[in-house]
């Protein structure tokens, strides 16, 4: 025992110094929020996938996701459902059992659709390479729109991985839909769109109003009269 502490004496500490802050993205939040609305005009949504990485990667994601970079404040969210998703965030060289999960994951999210290779192993297939049990990048199973390298990369060039894909698609249909010749949603207010229209006239296919007396109150008025 004595001489495990006399060495742990001699060696001193061996972890890494605490990382500077990164004021970089606090002082660009507010241009990081306007270029997402300007460019979808909505929130962007991720559907993030492990395709057989260490999870060091998915740890920084975990890391951009904490309070401290509040990026659902600046429009970018992650969901569950690739039918949910505008960007897929892929991770780790695809081992071969995951390939048609992904190939999966990919055809389900709707198009336009984004896809960014997270670190060394997602972007050229790291130490792994491709072998029996793995495809390689990324980019050798799906198309890849954006690579970020690192192993793994920091939260901030994650974030700025996601933000250069939106602008690479920007000119790709990307973009928010409001009106009817964007595929977007526009308020029904005439049978011609499908929407529900008042009837008050035949030619509509309603009741007419009516301003003269019926044949009842015809029958009524004679009956009194007598």
């Amino acid at each position: 025992m004595l001489p495990i502490i006399l060495k742990i004496a001699r060696t001193g500490l061996v972890s890494e110094s605490p990382p500077a802050p990164q004021l970089e993205w606090r002082t660009n939040a507010q241009w990081i929020q306007s270029e997402i609305l300007g460019v979808l005009g909505r929130a962007l949504a991720i559907r993030q996938v492990d395709a057989g990485s260490c999870n060091g990667c998915e740890l920084e994601i975990h890391a951009l996701n904490n309070p401290y970079y509040n990026i659902e404040g600046l429009g970018i969210r992650f969901v569950a459902s690739p039918r949910h998703a505008d960007l897929l965030l892929v991770t780790g060289p695809v081992s071969r059992h995951m390939r048609l999960a992904l190939e999966r994951t990919y055809e389900a999210v709707p198009e336009p659709r984004l896809v960014v290779a997270v670190g060394d192993c997602g972007c050229t297939g790291g130490v792994f390479g491709e072998s029996y049990a793995s495809c390689g990048r990324v980019a050798n199973v799906i198309p890849v729109d954006v690579a970020v390298p690192g192993c793994p990369p920091t939260p901030v060039a994650l974030l700025k991985g996601i933000l250069a894909a939106v602008h690479k698609n920007e000119g790709a249909g990307l973009t928010s839909s409001s009106s009817p010749s964007q595929g977007g949603l526009a308020p029904s207010n005439s049978p011609s769109q499908g929407g529900l229209a008042p009837s008050r006239s035949p030619s509509q296919g309603g009741p007419a109003p009516s301003s003269s007396p019926s044949q009842g109150e015809k029958a009524a008025q004679g009956k009194t009269t007598r």
